[in-house]
């Protein structure tokens, strides 16, 4: 993206520079999600397809994959909520990976913050702004995660890549099984201007919208999933997965030099002494 582009050019290119990242098999909410806050806060299209969370000022909700994961690729389309959402959360996260996407008020740019824990240790934020609205239509959210690097991806733009170098990153999620969740939430002591603008219940209730769920990963089978590593059988496992390639590494500076607005490696004062991760 060496200049600014539509967002339908960015998905052109990412698809034919992506070819090889084949969509997975999308499911029903039945067979692979339960429903996790108010029950009464969720609700579905007549067809089951298009699922909706509901934020009031007495609860969010929120629902998570039946199966544990490891290694592999996830999907979402979401549409995020409209209008004045200043002090609203809305996530799609794995236990240790997540997306954030950070209300606003009227008018203003959206913010996705993503993030990684390990042994329930973050830290490691990322803030970006994106190059469309997310309320007006459905956008595309993925996680690809094999033993070599983290990428996240916004209609299949990578926005940030998390790289593993063996013992040189002990910061590296790998060993725990996690679920997929998402959740909707008040959050204003932190989210808008880091807390400044409060949510305005009047506009309440908040909605986001999901669909088109799809995963193509190991299943954790107790006491340990059967594909510890790299195998042939997975897609993103396999060696032109473990790094971005021209088309994408260019798509993905022209992020980091147009979108991104925090990056926890370049707070000097937040970590005079940056995290081990960083020199990758």
């Amino acid at each position: 993206m060496a200049s600014w582009l539509s967002p339908f050019a960015l998905v052109l290119c990412l698809l034919s520079s992506m070819a090889s990242f084949s969509d997975s098999k999308a499911f029903s909410f039945d067979d692979n999600f339960v429903i996790t806050g108010a029950k009464d806060n969720f609700k579905t299209s007549p067809d089951g397809q298009v699922w909706y969370l509901y934020l009031d000022q007495r609860k969010g909700c929120g629902f998570q994959t039946k199966q544990r994961y490891r290694f592999g690729w996830f999907s979402m389309k979401l549409k995020l909520v409209g209008g004045d959402s200043a002090g609203v959360v809305t996530a799609y996260y794995r236990d240790e990976l997540d997306f954030e996407f950070l209300g606003n008020r009227s008018g203003e740019p959206y913010t996705v913050q993503t993030n990684l824990y390990v042994g329930g240790v973050g830290g490691r934020e990322m803030r970006h702004m994106l190059w469309f609205d997310p309320t007006a239509d459905f956008h595309t959210y993925s996680i690809l995660w094999n033993y070599h690097h983290i990428v996240f991806f916004v209609d299949r733009v990578a926005i940030r890549v998390y790289k593993n170098n063996g013992k040189l990153n002990s910061f590296f999620p790998n060993e725990k099984p996690m679920y997929i969740f998402s959740s909707i939430w008040n959050a204003d002591d932190w989210a808008t201007r880091g807390g400044l603008e409060k949510t305005n219940w009047k506009n309440s209730p908040f909605v986001s919208t999901y669909k088109d769920f799809s995963v193509d990963a190991c299943q954790w089978e107790d006491p340990y999933p059967a594909c510890v590593s790299t195998t042939t059988e997975h897609w993103w496992d396999q060696y032109a997965a473990w790094s971005l390639d021209d088309n994408q590494l260019e798509d993905f500076t022209w992020v980091g030099r147009n979108l991104v607005i925090y990056d926890y490696c370049r707070d000097a004062e937040r970590y005079p002494k940056l995290p081990e991760e960083c020199n990758l």
